[in-house]
């Protein structure tokens, strides 16, 4: 019997339990050596259709996906914003009922409006993944975080990971900080007051606004993007003002734990979030992060749709 997620949709973190992420991470490693081989590819979803609806740009999150999907031999179809009839005004609904005329086995979906991928999966017949939502999830982002701590510090329970930056816009932090806390992490929110959700108790994490008073305690300094993008206005004076009191600099790396990592989902603001050094130094996880997400992704996608025994340990 195939080892199934206790959900048939992975659109938050609510969607799975402590279990369900032990089984997503094992299962993640067992793919990782696949990808280590000079063929890279499993016949485990053979037969089976992944469909990537990408109506928000992206380059990671997509191209991971789309590289997962091949590796376990799916048949993949790519929709992107530009491509797809929603630029002719073609309604969410529209284009979830016309995918599912299609039979398709699984759809990962990344959308600018919260809340896209439950109206696809409300339409559609088959598993759905949210590839991230407005400012809402990112569910399997923070998986890959996951794997790659564990990976790299053996372990998740009692670390102390710090989230810097722009807290009120990030889904990451929105999926980040519920998956800490099922591990039995300690998520740290560190931003300044602009930068935050009007209620940032209810995301369940101890709420800091000076980073250097609480970087001695962390083990893993997670840095945010600051998504100018998504500004009416800037919560802060200056891009140079915010790196000086919220980047991670080499003097901050110094004055931290020696085994301290740094983790950025990308794509990053260099000498904003993070300076270059830094994100250069050994002790940065950002490119492991990106190949985590491979395996990861794998992972959620087999255990979705119950791949073959053999896959995995083929």
């Amino acid at each position: 019997m195939t080892a199934m997620l206790s959900s048939r949709h992975l659109m938050t973190m609510d969607d799975v339990t402590a279990d369900d992420i032990a089984l997503i991470l094992d299962t993640a490693e067992s793919f990782a050596e696949v990808n280590e081989r000079r063929i890279k590819k499993l016949p485990t979803l053979r037969g089976r259709t992944v469909i990537n609806l990408f109506l928000e740009p992206s380059t990671r999150t997509r191209m991971s996906f789309e590289i997962a999907a091949k590796r376990l031999s799916a048949d993949g179809v790519n929709f992107t914003a530009s491509s797809s009839a929603t630029v002719k005004g073609e309604s969410l609904r529209d284009t979830a009922a016309t995918l599912a005329a299609m039979s398709c086995d699984l759809v990962i979906v990344r959308h600018k409006y919260a809340g896209a991928p439950q109206i696809i999966a409300e339409m559609m017949d088959c598993s759905v993944v949210n590839g991230g939502d407005g400012v809402h999830e990112h569910p399997t982002q923070a998986l890959l975080d996951l794997y790659t701590m564990r990976q790299n510090l053996g372990h998740l329970e009692g670390l102390t990971v710090g989230i810097v930056g722009d807290i009120a816009h990030s889904r990451v932090a929105g999926s980040l900080v519920p998956a800490l806390r099922k591990v039995g992490a300690t998520p740290i929110i560190i931003a300044p007051p602009t930068l935050l959700p009007a209620r940032p108790d209810i995301l369940g994490a101890e709420v800091a606004y000076d980073f250097d008073q609480v970087l001695p305690r962390l083990d893993v300094a997670y840095m945010l993007r600051i998504q100018m993008e998504r500004f009416d206005e800037a919560g802060f004076p200056s891009l140079r003002e915010y790196a000086r009191l919220y980047g991670m600099n080499m003097k901050r790396l110094s004055a931290a734990k020696p085994e301290l990592v740094i983790m950025h989902p990308g794509p990053m603001n260099r000498g904003v979030e993070i300076s270059s050094d830094v994100a250069d130094h050994a002790r940065s996880l950002v490119l492991g992060q990106v190949e985590s997400g491979v395996a990861v992704r794998m992972a959620v996608m087999y255990l979705l749709l119950g791949g073959a025994d053999s896959g995995a340990a083929a």
